[in-house]
């Protein structure tokens, strides 16, 4: 595991491509993540993922995909999860509690289920930013709810059962992105709000989360630092390790997003020099890929320890 880079990134088809297969084996990125593109059927899925596991002889290499439900659904050529979003488990959470339970736990067995079945094993979820009047829709229904201690709740039940089933969980967008007028694929979000009410509001769903992995947002909080967004903020990721207290492995949002005003390779070094311990790309763009993969360091005593920590529950 110590020859691979804090890195992960995204391919462009159903199969790996030859210069795929041997960026893979150069490069040996962290873990590889997957989205509609990739996934045709099941046993297609099921093969590209076991020829990913081979190139690392890693049966437990990490593979993610984001898998919220609702709108988010990166299974939707084969599954439709269109009704279950956020949304709609935190209204139940609220009227009918044992409805919930039942529902939310169902959803997450089946879920869980299908991914280990296809050979990917983290999942980027929950989302644990608030729901915000006025806000962009970029979050709108993925959040569970308004209510900082129902999304707190609702993200540890999240992560307890994915974790039961051998599923990995990435909360985001770390330390709350629901304040964003804007959505930061496209623009980069501002929020102007003091520290202390964040503390109280945007953080709280953040706090004592068991996952082993948390996601950046690429948004800039100006009375905190007015100068870089969390992914590029020392100050922010500071905050983030000392008042929210998540310590395990922090991963950027995706390094293609607009939101990010620098070229790839500054946006890859300045992540990691503000203290992002593993780099996330999406897009599955070869040159792109190849940036990163040359601006990645190799993983540190840190990352192989938490990575190790998260292999145990995979079964």
């Amino acid at each position: 595991m110590n020859n691979r880079r804090s890195f992960i990134v995204g391919i462009r088809s159903i199969k790996l491509s030859l210069r795929e297969k041997f960026f893979l084996k150069k490069y040996k990125p962290w873990g590889v993540i997957l989205f509609s593109r990739n996934i045709r059927t099941i046993d297609q899925t099921i093969k590209l993922t076991k020829s990913i596991k081979k190139i690392f002889n890693d049966p437990k290499y990490p593979i993610l995909i984001d898998q919220e439900g609702g709108r988010v659904n990166r299974l939707r050529n084969i599954i439709s999860f269109d009704f279950f979003t956020s949304e709609f488990f935190g209204d139940k959470f609220v009227k009918d509690f044992k409805e919930f339970n039942l529902i939310y736990k169902l959803f997450i067995d089946k879920t869980s289920y299908l991914l280990k079945l296809m050979g990917i094993n983290i999942n980027t979820s929950p989302v644990l930013d608030l729901r915000v009047k006025n806000s962009s829709n970029i979050i709108g229904d993925r959040s569970f709810s308004k209510n900082p201690k129902i999304v707190s709740k609702i993200g540890d039940y999240c992560i307890e059962h994915f974790h039961k089933n051998g599923i990995g969980t990435v909360i985001k967008h770390i330390p709350g992105h629901g304040l964003a007028k804007v959505d930061s694929h496209y623009y980069t979000p501002k929020i102007n709000k003091k520290i202390n009410y964040l503390i109280k509001k945007d953080f709280v769903p953040f706090k004592k989360k068991k996952a082993f992995f948390a996601m950046t947002a690429h948004i800039v909080f100006s009375k905190i630092d007015n100068q870089h967004t969390v992914t590029h903020s020392k100050i922010l990721i500071d905050l983030i390790r000392k008042k929210i207290g998540f310590k395990n492995i922090l991963i950027s949002d995706d390094l293609s997003m607009k939101s990010l005003k620098g070229d790839l390779k500054t946006n890859t070094i300045k992540a990691f020099k503000a203290g992002c311990n593993i780099v996330l790309h999406c897009n599955g763009k070869f040159d792109e890929m190849l940036i990163i993969g040359k601006n990645s360091p190799l993983i540190n005593r840190f990352i192989s320890k938490k990575t190790s920590q998260f292999y145990k529950i995979l079964s």
